[in-house]
């Protein structure tokens, strides 16, 4: 597997270097513009885009990973456009970005701890649309015996503040060997466990209250099987 790391030097600047290796965090990635425009593409996607699950529900762009291989589907252009903008970073390698996934988290919604495995390049993209969010970290749950029981309190590690329009990109550990994820809730409490305050332009001691956040998540799917091939198999 290719080493993720073959990002824009301009960008090295945005690393948040009291992490572990490696997160850049962007803020304003995106206009405000822009972000009306992609929240009014995403609303109005047909209603069998949609997957409801427990706690959120989310619509899948560019296929289907799995380890046999994702079957291809076209992405459309309002978000192959970011596809490219991001993979030009050198997010993926010089590799182009193949898959969205879009998660919409009403006011109290998130998502349990969990990583992105090894379908993907090690490398997740997300942008955020409309609300703010932490996004807490995890060490995973260990294996040893002898250990005290595990729970989510006592793996939690630190949080990223992710604010509207903010790209935010994971490599290495942080994408590796940490899982991530974000409490259901309503409000967030900055304290100095979140990391990237600074960069997002926030203040210790600040109490923000979440709305509806839609986020895109933008990766590298390398294992692809072209839709033609498929077709002409008999």
């Amino acid at each position: 597997m290719d080493h993720p790391t073959c990002i824009l030097e301009q960008l090295k600047q945005l690393v948040v270097k009291t992490a572990p290796q490696t997160v850049f965090y962007i803020p304003d990635f995106i206009s405000e513009e822009e972000e009306s425009y992609l929240l009014q593409q995403v609303y109005k996607s047909p209603k069998t885009k949609w997957t409801y699950l427990s706690g959120r529900r989310l619509q899948n762009w560019g296929g289907s990973p799995h380890p046999r291989g994702m079957l291809a589907e076209t992405i459309p252009d309002w978000l192959q456009t970011y596809c490219e903008k991001i993979s030009s970073l050198g997010a993926f390698s010089g590799k182009t970005a193949n898959h969205v996934l879009v998660n919409e988290y009403k006011q109290g919604e998130g998502i349990m701890p969990h990583e992105d495995g090894p379908l993907y390049h090690p490398t997740v993209t997300t942008v955020s649309l409309g609300s703010h969010t932490l996004l807490d970290f995890y060490r995973p749950v260990s294996s040893l015996e002898d250990e005290a029981p595990q729970t989510e309190e006592n793996r939690f590690l630190f949080s990223l503040l992710l604010q509207p329009r903010s790209l935010l990109i994971l490599q290495d550990e942080m994408y590796q060997h940490l899982l991530h994820g974000i409490q259901s809730c309503s409000q967030d409490n900055l304290t100095d466990q979140v990391l990237n305050l600074s960069a997002a332009g926030a203040q210790l001691g600040e109490t923000l209250t979440r709305g509806t956040r839609v986020s895109l998540t933008i990766r590298h799917v390398p294992k692809v099987i072209k839709t033609k091939l498929m077709l002409g198999r008999k």
